[in-house]
């Protein structure tokens, strides 16, 4: 099962995390990380890292933040980078984890990514659609080694 970390600003990540609870019970493998004004981007990325571990069963995890580019969403693009099966998507509201907490059973992380990004209202991306928007640069000089 996917594990999932909800990570938004001020105390957004808990009370949709409460929400789920009081819809489905009891979330295994479900962590929130509240982001405050003022917090340091290592406080963060401590916090983003405990809940990156408590979450995962092996089958990987989805960070599931509020704003594109955003603290909560920077952070966890680091740590995607460095865990296997990681996926981050933003853009994210209650309705919308509502609807897709059922699919964390039976996808990959991958095809979960695709799953809420391609049906999922518009506002909603990942750090793999931003990336294919925008591919990493390659210096002029690195290109004609090859």
């Amino acid at each position: 099962m996917l594990g999932w970390v909800i990570a938004c600003h001020d105390d957004k990540a808990e009370e949709l995390l409460e929400r789920l609870e009081k819809k489905f019970g009891p979330l295994a493998q479900c962590r929130a990380v509240n982001y405050w004004r003022g917090m340091s981007s290592n406080m963060l990325s401590r916090m983003m890292c405990d809940a990156l571990h408590q979450a995962d069963s092996g089958d990987g995890v989805i960070f599931l933040t509020d704003k594109t580019g955003a603290a909560p969403y920077r952070v966890a693009a680091l740590m995607s980078h460095k865990h296997d099966r990681c996926e981050v998507i933003s853009g994210i509201d209650f309705p919308l984890l509502a609807q897709y907490y059922p699919l964390r059973e039976t996808l990959s992380s991958e095809a979960f990514r695709n799953a809420i990004v391609d049906r999922g209202p518009a506002g909603v991306s990942s750090l793999w659609h931003q990336q294919q928007k925008n591919p990493p640069f390659v210096l002029l000089h690195d290109a004609y080694k090859y």
